[in-house]
């Protein structure tokens, strides 16, 4: 059974910067197409990036591709999500997802079969 797990949420100032990791569980790691989301409560989940299985293609949300950056480690099973010059409207719960289905770096939550639990961000103004 594939396991999809984030780290790295916390409690930041505005303007700091934050990583967030995911890790999946089986391999071979390279061919699930990763991406992240995000969910503030009372709203729905809204897409923020995603790699395809290769790493070659990333794929952003308009608001958030100046400042966020997805990115893989083959070797470690390991997607990040780099987030820079973080804003209070940026506090969400972030989740992780993986599709085995789909080679492509793709924005539609449908599209993934696997989902973490999420690691919540707070951007304290």
């Amino acid at each position: 059974q594939v396991q999809v797990m984030e780290s790295g949420g916390g409690l930041v100032q505005a303007g700091d910067s934050l990583r967030l990791s995911c890790e999946v569980s089986e391999r071979p790691f390279r061919s699930y197409s990763m991406g992240w989301f995000r969910q503030v409560p009372g709203m729905q989940r809204e897409f923020v990036a995603a790699i395809s299985w290769s790493g070659e293609h990333t794929y952003y949300a308009d608001s958030m591709k100046a400042r966020f950056t997805i990115s893989r480690e083959r070797a470690e099973n390991t997607v990040h999500l780099d987030m820079n010059s973080l804003k209070p409207e940026d506090t969400a719960v972030y989740y992780c997802a993986a599709s085995s289905q789909y080679t492509y770096a793709t924005s539609w939550q449908h599209e993934y079969e696997y989902w973490g639990r999420g690691t919540q961000v707070t951007v304290s103004s």
